[in-house]
């Protein structure tokens, strides 16, 4: 296993280098962020689009932000919702506290929450596996848990219905808890399956609370957002922001509704609320990379994979994906929101690409988009060294 790493380790800092050496037009630059503007303008939604590419061996550090009403005054550096994009944050923030001997990735849950919560958590075909539940098992959604946020009840609903038609009521992380071992049942036993579920990530929010003695929000400014002086990333309802942005926050609209203040959104609290910018989540991730928040060996353990679908994986609030079709000079690291949001790292061409459509139900779309542009990258580079 460990000679696998050295040679991957081997043929990464090879391509890195052989990049290096090339460049990229102000011609293709015009290309790329023009493609981008047409896709978000082209898409049949009335909200904003942001962009930023960013690679530290070709030199670029590209940002636009168009919408499809040209009146409309946008800005690429407005802070927006990640949504779970929040879910890694939430992973690095338990990372940091394995680090520290606070917490064991194989260790039950059951050693951190209250019974109160355990109490009919997951009863699969009437068997309580509720202390079974590990905290990988949250970290890379095999607990089986039900998701509150798209999983629907007997009736047909689920909590994303009662965001947008009740937008003034407020979640708190335990009526989420609570809905789902209400309203919901489990897929599988815990360990034995894959199943998106955000309610596995607000049980880590409390066990971050429980661990820490403080607030989730403070930690996350306390171990993430000041040492990597994320300036203007903030949990929404939970904190503010170290320095105010001097743009207003990006609109999301969806069904008539604005929902980017919308108080209904807190269900999404550690699987998904935080607000950024694109310059902090660039920090953010190149520390995930370079090593910086979290030591290698850390990361490497993040990425222990369940198969999400074909050709893509999950680890602690990370996807992987690996097509079968594509050299792997394309695959990514990174994570989606469901607005849209996206936030990708491409170590075959160091290059990372983070912005957002602010579209609801648009979380595969931006994946499209980025092995599309990818390609148009790599056609580029080997232009550059044939010139």
């Amino acid at each position: 296993m460990k000679t696998k790493s050295i040679v991957s380790i081997i043929i990464l800092s090879i391509m890195v280098t052989q990049v290096k050496s090339q460049t990229v037009s102000e011609k293709f630059k015009s290309k790329i962020i023009t493609g981008f503007e047409k896709r978000v303008c082209g898409n049949k939604s009335n909200n904003t689009g942001i962009l930023l590419i960013h690679s530290p061996s070709l030199g670029i550090h590209w940002k636009t932000a168009t919408h499809p009403d040209s009146t409309e005054i946008v800005n690429p550096d407005q802070p927006f919702h990640f949504a779970s994009i929040g879910k890694t944050v939430t992973s690095v923030m338990v990372s940091i506290l394995y680090e520290k001997g606070l917490i064991d990735f194989d260790e039950k849950i059951s050693k951190y929450l209250n019974d109160s919560i355990l109490a009919g958590l997951h009863i699969y075909k009437n068997v309580d596996c509720s202390k079974e539940i590990e905290i990988k098992h949250l970290l890379n959604h095999t607990s089986g848990l039900a998701d509150h946020y798209l999983d629907k009840n007997e009736e047909g609903v689920c909590l994303i219905d009662q965001m947008i038609s009740d937008p003034e009521h407020f979640w708190t992380p335990i009526e989420t808890i609570n809905w789902t071992k209400q309203q919901l049942k489990p897929k599988f036993k815990p360990g034995k399956g894959f199943h998106y579920s955000d309610t596995n990530y607000e049980l880590l929010g409390m066990i971050i609370e429980k661990v820490t003695g403080k607030k989730f929000s403070q930690c996350l400014h306390e171990y993430i957002f000041e040492p990597l002086e994320m300036k203007h990333t903030y949990q929404i309802f939970y904190s503010e922001p170290n320095v105010k942005s001097n743009y207003p926050m990006v609109d999301l609209y969806h069904k008539g509704v604005n929902l980017s203040n919308a108080k209904s959104i807190s269900m999404s609290c550690a699987s998904g609320g935080i607000v950024s910018t694109t310059e902090d989540m660039l920090k953010f991730q190149n520390a995930i990379v370079e090593n910086k928040i979290i030591k290698k060996e850390t990361f490497e353990k993040m990425q222990d994979y369940a198969k999400m679908g074909p050709s893509f994986y999950y680890g602690y609030g990370i996807m992987n994906f690996r097509f079968m079709f594509m050299p792997d000079k394309y695959h990514i690291l990174g994570n989606s929101g469901s607005n849209g949001a996206f936030m990708y790292y491409n170590p075959g061409m160091d290059i990372y690409m983070i912005g957002s459509f602010h579209k609801v139900n648009y979380q595969v779309q931006p994946i499209f988009y980025i092995f599309s542009t990818l390609r148009k990258f790599n056609k580029e580079l080997k232009r550059s060294r044939k010139s």
